[in-house]
């Protein structure tokens, strides 16, 4: 008989405004980089507040703009002044999320925009059925992981960066755990590069209304320049 999907707590680790996307520093300025990673911050905390799984969303940040955010959206915000990278800030949500209570925990970045609650959902809900105790989302380049499903108080380790989808699975596989990579078209997508910008502009041409506040600053960006940085 298939488990009972546990309530869930998402976690996102969020790097302070000024020191984000660094890699965009030629396509972008550091305002248009700032407005860019809070507008993203903002539509993935409006999709899981859609979601059905999701009760409760952990942000770890050190950005102080994040705590206006944050009350908007009924997330608490865990502190992370001394921000020691993204996995560093992704064991201190799975902390509180174990102090919580919670026995499911989804690790999810704030710079895939893209996010449809209803495949977070099905997510966490195909993960109870079938026992899973690590489920491993790879980025669109089969790489990189932009999120992990996993219980907070196990032994699992997060380690992001490069090379993170083959580190997870030698991890999992070493640790005996039941695990698969799941693959969520809408977290494939997350935003570093100007590659990646473009491709972002495109699916929201796609998409229609997902990601309003984003395709708002890509707007704001597109009219700020003659020969705008970024193009459909």
């Amino acid at each position: 008989m298939p488990s009972k999907a546990l309530p869930t707590a998402a976690i996102l680790p969020v790097k302070r405004f000024d020191g984000a996307k660094q890699r965009l520093a030629s396509a972008l300025s550091g305002g248009f980089r700032k407005a860019l990673a809070a507008a993203m911050l903002a539509d993935v905390l409006a999709a899981l507040g859609r979601s059905a799984r999701v009760e409760v969303v952990l942000i770890v940040s050190g950005e102080p703009a994040v705590r206006d955010l944050a009350q908007e959206r009924s997330a608490q915000l865990i502190d992370d002044a001394r921000e020691k990278g993204q996995s560093h800030a992704a064991l201190s949500g799975l902390a509180r999320a174990a102090a919580l209570g919670y026995q499911r925990a989804l690790l999810i970045p704030s710079d895939c925009p893209l996010l449809d609650p209803l495949e977070i959902d099905t997510l966490i809900a195909n993960a109870a059925a079938s026992g899973l105790e690590i489920g491993i989302v790879p980025d669109r380049h089969e790489s990189g992981t932009n999120a992990l499903l996993l219980d907070p108080s196990g032994p699992f380790q997060p380690q992001f960066g490069p090379d993170s989808l083959a580190k997870h699975k030698e991890q999992a596989s070493r640790r005996g755990l039941e695990w698969a990579v799941k693959r969520v078209p809408s977290l494939e997508l997350d935003v570093d590069t100007g590659e990646d910008l473009g491709e972002l502009v495109r699916a929201l041409g796609r998409s229609g209304a997902r990601a309003p506040r984003t395709q708002g600053v890509l707007r704001q960006i597109e009219r700020s320049s003659p020969r705008p940085p970024i193009t459909a």
